[in-house]
């Protein structure tokens, strides 16, 4: 299916906000101290603005790890996104997967770096 520019654009914006909304959830979940819950928040803040940042270049993925393939392919390994915003979206995608108990320190650290 091809979008118009306009189509494109709305789903741009639209995920560009919910990425900003979803980054609001996470912090006030933060202070209620659910880390499991944070991480998610976190994973998805980085899932949707990755996803506007992928459609806004007419990239596409099926797949979450798709979407990150690609992220590492065209922006981080040209320079356009840092080396380490990959590696903290690849963590919290790994551990929105496992569902890990001891990410409540890392959710706590990466939450005072934001």
């Amino acid at each position: 299916m091809s979008l118009t520019d306009d189509e494109r654009e709305a789903i741009v914006s639209f995920r560009i906000q919910k990425a900003k909304d979803t980054l609001d959830e996470a912090e006030g979940i933060a202070t209620l101290g659910y880390w499991n819950a944070v991480a998610n928040r976190l994973y998805y803040a980085c899932f949707y603005i990755t996803s506007a940042l992928l459609l806004k270049n007419n990239y596409s993925a099926q797949t979450h790890s798709g979407i990150i393939h690609l992220l590492g392919l065209h922006f981080i390994k040209s320079g356009i996104v840092s080396k380490d915003a990959g590696k903290l979206y690849s963590k919290l995608f790994e551990l929105r997967q496992t569902g890990d108990m001891m990410i409540c320190l890392t959710c706590q650290k990466m939450m005072l770096n934001l």
